[in-house]
């Protein structure tokens, strides 16, 4: 094991790496319920998805691609179905009216994924890494820290987000506020989820601080049986341990539900797929490369930079597998999880993490209401201290240049407050390339401007004019 993965060369150990990946697992369990309910409409069938069949690519997908991660990259990044591409594609199909259903949904899918095998497999992708300069890659790592963070406080409570409306806000609905209306608040202090997120939070932090192993696992663990104690607010148990010998409990999954292969090549020619498809594909992408280039910055690896680019690109091939795979088995886009920096947090360097954070997903086919048992605020306050972790690469950022200082804070900023990886890097590279380009015409520095970066600036612009941000 040690020889097959590394392990001394990395300078961690079998149980390091298990820690790491029980802890991925942990933070990003949550995709094994939020994803079924997203792309079943709660069960409703609104969308034509069956809950268990989604429930069970989710598992499979995420599982055999992260385990595949592990074996053949030797990367500590779990995979799996995204947040937010997962919310468009079922969007698309509800806001259609019956037009575009669920088989053409899993088609565009299957074909973003064959247009990202045939970008790595030509070494388009693995170019990003060539053509991004250093200060954006850390601004990408502090702006994903910054998202995981944000996903933390929102997910518990301890961050809420309403709106003191001065007009009626239609439903079902993107509505733009006004410019005097307040969107962000503090959660209440009342709240079991909120105190149970703090407490979460003190304790991982007050293990690491003491730097004991496997801090951020035993503080979920901890923050878990404390939640034991606690109860929601209609009285019901935060941990109800009574699920696991309910009647609807079930431990043995049911294969004959799996919507494999499940597409309609012929019906998505009619459907003006186009968009559907180039938004699956720019998401993706810039998703991909992020949370890839982010983790890997967290990890170390980048300190090689030959070694770490070459890393990252095997990383993409899995990646734009994983994609295809996931519509095969019948889930949205599957991709890499910025979760995966809770492991690398952790101490995870190699693929045995990934595999660790496989089995965990396979296992879940049977043992799924053992990881239901784990409280969203006791993984919340996970994230949050991954956040901070992930926020000390700022100091690579060069700010004192505004040619690249103003990229990078846009990165960050535009991450989390857009609530989108995509939409920050977009803007980086976009700025970028506008005052490096300034700056060179006006003689005020030799910036280089890799001929990719000045492609991707024109495919932003045209993606957000044509195909719109939402």
């Amino acid at each position: 094991m040690d020889r097959f993965f590394k392990l001394k060369e990395n300078g961690t150990t079998v149980r390091t790496e298990i820690m790491a990946g029980l802890t991925t697992f942990m933070t990003m369990a949550y995709i094994l319920a939020v994803n079924p309910n997203i792309l079943s409409a709660f069960g409703s069938g609104a969308t034509g998805m069956d809950w268990t069949a989604v429930f069970l690519a989710t598992a499979i997908a995420a599982g055999v691609m992260t385990i595949a991660m592990g074996l053949f990259v030797n990367f500590p990044v779990a995979l799996a179905p995204g947040m937010g591409l997962n919310a468009y594609f079922a969007t698309v199909i509800l806001a259609s009216q019956g037009q575009f259903t669920y088989q053409m949904g899993l088609t565009a899918v299957f074909i973003s994924g064959l247009i990202f095998i045939v970008l790595t497999v030509t070494k388009v992708r693995q170019l990003l890494l060539v053509a991004v300069p250093d200060s954006l890659k850390h601004a990408i790592t502090v702006g994903i820290g910054l998202f995981i963070a944000i996903i933390g406080v929102k997910n518990s409570g301890l961050l809420t987000v309403a709106v003191e409306a001065g007009k009626d806000i239609p439903a079902h609905k993107y509505t733009d506020v006004l410019s005097f209306e307040t969107v962000f608040h503090i959660g209440s202090m009342k709240d079991p989820s909120v105190l149970l997120c703090i407490i979460g939070l003190a304790l991982i932090s007050i293990l690491m601080v003491l730097r004991v192993r496997g801090a951020i696992l035993f503080g979920i663990l901890l923050t878990t049986l404390i939640g034991v104690f606690m109860h929601n607010p209609d009285g019901s148990p935060m941990v109800n341990f009574a699920n696991l010998t309910s009647a609807k409990t079930t431990w043995v999954p049911d294969m004959s539900k799996l919507a494999f292969a499940h597409f309609d090549f012929a019906g998505i020619m009619h459907a003006g797929i186009i968009s559907v498809i180039a938004t699956f594909t720019f998401v993706e992408m810039f998703d991909t490369f992020g949370t890839l280039v982010g983790t890997a910055n967290r990890a170390g690896f980048m300190k090689n930079k030959e070694e770490g680019n070459r890393k990252v690109g095997k990383a993409m091939m899995v990646d734009a597998v994983g994609v295809s795979a996931g519509a095969l088995v019948g889930t949205s886009t599957v991709t890499a999880f910025v979760e995966s920096s809770a492991g690398v947090a952790e101490g995870g360097r190699t693929g045995l993490t990934a595999v660790t954070t496989g089995v965990c997903f396979l296992l879940a086919l049977f043992l799924a209401p053992i990881a239901a048992l784990i409280p969203g605020p006791a993984t919340a306050a996970a994230l949050i201290v991954v956040g901070v972790l992930m926020m000390q690469a700022v100091r690579e950022i060069d700010f004192q240049d505004l040619v690249y200082g103003i990229p990078a804070f846009l990165i960050v900023a535009l991450m989390p407050f857009t609530y989108n990886i995509a939409n920050g890097i977009s803007f980086g590279i976009v700025s970028y390339v506008l005052l490096a380009t300034v700056a060179k015409l006006g003689g005020k520095g030799q910036y280089k401007v890799h001929w990719l970066m000045w492609l991707l600036a024109v495919l932003v612009v045209a993606r957000y004019m044509f195909v719109g941000g939402e």
